[in-house]
C-alpha cells in the first residue's frame, strides 16, 4: 500500500497532516529547512522511516535556500537543526549522512545530486518494507489473530509499513486474519494503524494499551509484531512507548514476539542501549487531548516517548534480508553484508 503523505516536487514539499487524522484528511505544503525541521518536531509526519525521508529532502530545500557565504558551513547548519528535532530514530542520522556524502563546493550540482538521493532513500523505504512483509508473511494464517502498537504503517514510511506490511501482503492474498491495535497513548498512534487498515479492508479492532495482556492471556494471539525506531548492536530495541511491556506480557504467555527492523534502523555504533538518548515529549501531550484537561493542573509529568526492549524479549528480526535473531552475531552478519 503506497500513500501520498509525502510528495516532493521542484523546491516544495507537501505533508499529509497527521496531526489532523482520522477526523480530517489536511496537507501542508513547505519550502525551507526550517518547515521541515518544525514539521518533525510537531510529529506532523511521524515514524522512523518516514522522518528519515522527510529529513532527506529537507536538506534539498535548505540547499535551495542557500544565497551566499561559504556553502559548506551552511549546509552543516541545515544538518545540524534537522539532526537535532527528533533524536531517538536513528533513521534521521542514517538519511543525513547519505545526503551530506554528495554534498560538493558546488551549490547548483548539490542540489542535483540530493534529489536524486532523497528520491533514492524514498524508493528503497518501498522496497525494503515490501521485502520486511515478505519475510513475515508465512507467520500469518487463516484465522490467525496478531497485536501490534503505534503507527508502523504506510503511513509513517514511504509505502507499506514496517510491522505492517506482512498483513498488507497477507490481505493481498486473500488470507482471513484479525489484528489487535494498540492504541498507543498519549499520541493515538495505534489509532492510526487502526485507521488504515480498516481502510484497506483488515479486519482491525482498537484496543487501549491495558487490554493487551488479557488479550494475550487468552490463548487468541499468533503473535505480536511492531516496529522500531533503533536497534542497538546487540538487539536491544527502542520503540514507541508501551512496547516494553507488550513485550514483557508476550513472553509471560508465550506469544511470539517478532520486531519489523529496517536496516537503517540498526545502530551498530551503541552496544548499551542505556546509552540511547530518549525523547521526552511536552507534558501536556499526557495532561490534555486537544483543549480538554485530563489532570490537575501543575501535576508533575513524566512522559518518554520511547522504551527500551531487551534482546532477551524479541523472538526474531525481521529485516529486508529475512528474519534474524536478536543478537549481536547475527546483527553483525547484516551490517557487515550491507557494507
Amino acid at each position: 500500500m503506497k500513500t501520498n503523505n509525502i510528495v516532493y516536487d521542484n523546491g516544495q514539499l507537501t505533508l499529509l497532516d497527521q496531526t489532523q487524522l482520522p477526523q480530517k484528511t489536511a496537507y501542508v505544503t513547505i519550502t525551507t529547512y526550517e518547515e521541515t525541521a518544525q514539521a518533525i518536531e510537531q510529529m506532523i509526519i511521524r515514524g522512523a522511516p518516514l522522518i528519515g525521508i522527510t529529513a532527506a529532502y529537507g536538506v534539498v530545500l535548505g540547499a535551495r535556500q542557500y544565497t551566499s557565504g561559504d556553502f559548506y558551513t551552511y549546509m552543516q547548519q541545515v544538518l545540524s537543526r534537522l539532526e537535532h528535532t527528533r533524536p531517538t530514530a536513528i533513521n534521521l542520522k542514517w538519511a543525513l549522512n547519505r545526503m551530506e556524502s554528495v554534498i560538493t563546493s558546488d551549490a547548483q550540482e548539490t542540489i542535483r545530486l540530493l534529489e536524486k538521493e532523497a528520491a533514492a532513500i524514498y524508493e528503497e523505504d518501498i522496497a525494503i518494507n515490501r521485502r520486511i512483509g515478505e519475510a513475515l508473511l508465512p507467520l500469518i494464517k487463516e484465522g490467525d489473530a496478531f497485536i501490534t502498537h503505534c503507527n508502523p504503517g504506510a503511513l509513517a514510511t514511504s509505502a507499506y509499513g514496517t510491522a505492517t506490511a506482512p498483513f498488507y501482503l497477507a490481505h493481498e492474498a486473500n488470507i482471513n486474519f484479525k489484528v489487535y491495535s494498540d492504541e498507543t497513548r498519549p499520541r493515538l498512534q495505534g489509532a492510526l494503524t487502526a485507521y488504515e487498515l480498516q481502510n484497506a479492508g483488515i479486519d482491525v479492532t482498537t484496543i487501549t494499551d491495558s487490554t493487551a495482556a488479557t488479550l494475550l492471556s487468552s490463548g487468541k494471539i499468533k503473535a505480536v509484531i511492531v516496529g522500531c525506531d533503533r536497534v542497538t548492536a546487540n538487539g536491544d530495541v527502542i520503540n514507541k512507548i508501551g512496547t516494553l511491556p507488550l513485550a514483557i506480557c508476550a513472553q509471560y504467555y508465550n506469544v511470539p514476539f517478532y520486531v519489523a527492523a529496517p536496516t537503517p534502523t540498526f545502530d551498530s555504533t551503541i552496544l548499551d542501549s542505556a546509552k540511547v538518548p530518549i525523547e521526552e515529549r511536552d507534558n501536556t501531550e499526557i495532561t490534555h487531548i486537544q483543549d480538554y484537561a485530563l489532570a490537575i493542573q501543575d501535576i508533575q509529568v513524566y512522559n518518554p516517548a520511547f522504551d527500551i526492549t531487551p534482546a532477551t524479549l524479541i523472538t526474531g528480526l525481521a529485516t529486508e534480508y529475512g528474519l534474524i535473531k536478536a543478537d549481536r552475531t547475527s546483527i553483525e552478519q547484516i551490517v557487515n553484508t550491507i557494507r
